[in-house]
């Protein structure tokens, strides 16, 4: 066969081909199934079981060195003590060095640093805390309470149930209200969100401003509430009989 015949021959059946598919009508799209989305929703109030302090040591001086060694010191002192406590997470959480000015006097360095430390007992930490101010001079920037990660996991698990549980109800309802005997679920979301309550404000005023030798700061954890909310279709099925 020659070239000329080939091609004829191919340009016939693309022909052909094509007045196929425009002859040929499109598939019927299958209706989507009726469906309702309902939401569940479980919530809890957690004790907290995790406190974190911030403090931090500040020092001015005529230089930056001298400034520097005083906060380098004091610090040093306050992470061996706190390291010397089980159970108490310590890290330096900031370093800063800076010059102020006043008006017809030399100017000073400033250096402050802080320090993160975080743990699980409460009273121990409060004592840790009223050591640094009585001994170090250390000031208290910010007390927070919080959960610990496998606490907080395993009261999500179980709300988790709780709000699956809360949203079947509600699409069984729905579904019944709406005249059909039965549903299946559709894409379902879970999300979950927390408020902490932040206790004793008073207690932590005192913490930084607290005199020599003064008594552990008293501290009360509080709680956080956790919310798991379930969202998402029931596909409806089986329309009631009437």
């Amino acid at each position: 066969m020659t070239r000329p015949t080939l091609l004829l021959a191919a340009a016939v059946l693309f022909a052909a081909s094509t007045l196929h598919a425009q002859q040929t009508p499109p598939p019927l799209a299958v209706p989507a199934p009726p469906s309702v989305t309902v939401t569940g929703a479980a919530s809890a109030k957690v004790q907290n079981d995790r406190m974190q302090a911030m403090v931090r040591a500040e020092a001015e001086q005529a230089s930056a060195g001298a400034a520097a060694g005083d906060v380098n010191a004091r610090m040093a002192k306050a992470l061996a003590a706190a390291k010397a406590l089980p159970g108490v997470e310590a890290r330096s959480a900031g370093y800063s060095t800076w010059q102020q000015f006043e008006k017809g006097k030399p100017g000073k360095w400033r250096v402050a640093q802080t320090l993160s430390l975080t743990g699980s007992d409460f009273a121990a930490l409060a004592a840790l805390i009223a050591k640094l101010q009585d001994e170090d001079g250390l000031l208290v920037s910010s007390i927070a309470f919080s959960l610990a990660p496998e606490t907080r996991r395993r009261a999500e698990d179980a709300l988790t149930r709780e709000a699956i549980r809360a949203w079947q109800q509600r699409a069984a309802t729905a579904a019944e209200a709406l005249g059909f005997a039965a549903w299946r679920p559709g894409r379902v979301s879970v999300a979950t969100g927390d408020h902490v309550a932040q206790p004793r404000f008073e207690a932590m005023a005192r913490a930084a401003a607290a005199p020599p030798a003064s008594p552990p700061v008293a501290v009360e954890g509080g709680t956080t509430e956790l919310t798991v909310t379930v969202s998402g279709d029931a596909i409806l099925d089986k329309p009631a009989s009437r």
